[in-house]
């Protein structure tokens, strides 16, 4: 990995202000690979594509790449160094303010073809990327992150220990730890140790799109406190009396005495529903 040879050949400092730790083991980066699972058939968008040593490996296996990167100074580095490239597009911009079906040339919300996702995502912006990209009507087939160990941990959580980020990852996808990443692997070196998380995103969602808001109304209700028993945290964060909560509960045979963090993603369905037929 020539990482730091390339910070010094640009004149580059990385910015902590924008999360930049870059990759510098050879052998992660065969692991995110290996974990995506690229075909010369694959469309491929890259998040924070950086130095594009990860864009360059993506671009010698798949069909098309779409890199994105936030920083102008690392857009310009991409650019020479994939020049080469006539598969790869940089694109500058923020993945939060960007539309990610005409970066993959989604035809009425459709991509015209399954693309996957790989990012090395910063750790303050990894809720929100995930958001963004798991509630787009062009989804993706699968997505490849590197985020913060403990993240990474909570989006693979079991019922028991979910929190609202594993039900709202979990909803649309499931979520594998693929490795364990020490801090030592990237320039400059973090505070805490990384993991490469694998989503197989779900072709059938388990709700119809226009459900999707008022189920998650229903799954931050019962996170909004809790340490409390789940039938008066869903009554404080529904505005409903104690009294209206028990019948759902009963109906979807969730026992109210239970946290939200012991319930899966199916029994959060059921909840919607039984919320649903009560409010009706």
């Amino acid at each position: 990995m020539n990482t730091k040879a390339l910070l010094r050949e640009f004149d580059l400092r990385p910015l902590k202000g924008l999360g930049q730790n870059f990759l510098v083991d050879r052998g992660v980066l065969e692991r995110i690979l290996t974990a995506a699972e690229v075909s010369p058939q694959d469309v491929v968008l890259e998040v924070g594509a950086g130095l594009g040593v990860l864009t360059r490996a993506l671009a010698e296996r798949a069909r098309r790449v779409v890199a994105v990167e936030v920083d102008p100074r690392l857009v310009k580095v991409l650019r020479e160094r994939l020049s080469e490239f006539s598969n790869t597009e940089v694109v500058p911009g923020d993945i939060l303010a960007l539309d990610i079906a005409q970066l993959i040339h989604a035809v009425d919300g459709e991509p015209t073809q399954p693309y996957k996702v790989v990012a090395n995502i910063p750790y303050y912006i990894t809720s929100a990327v995930l958001r963004h990209i798991l509630e787009q009507p062009s989804k993706p087939v699968l997505m490849v992150l590197m985020v913060q160990r403990e993240v990474a941990e909570r989006i693979v959580a079991v019922p028991g220990h979910m929190s609202l980020l594993a039900v709202s990852v979990q909803f649309y996808g499931q979520p594998s730890l693929v490795s364990r990443v020490s801090a030592r692997c990237f320039h400059p070196i973090p505070n805490v140790d990384s993991a490469i998380v694998r989503i197989d995103v779900h072709r059938q969602l388990p709700l119809p799109r226009d459900s999707i808001e008022a189920f998650f109304q229903v799954v931050r209700a019962g996170f909004g406190q809790r340490r409390k028993q789940l039938r008066n945290a869903l009554a404080h964060g529904l505005q409903l009396p104690v009294e209206r909560i028990s019948e759902p509960l009963a109906r979807s045979g969730i026992d109210g005495r239970r946290r939200a963090e012991t319930l899966s993603v199916a029994e959060w369905v059921a909840l919607y529903h039984a919320v649903n037929v009560v409010e009706a």
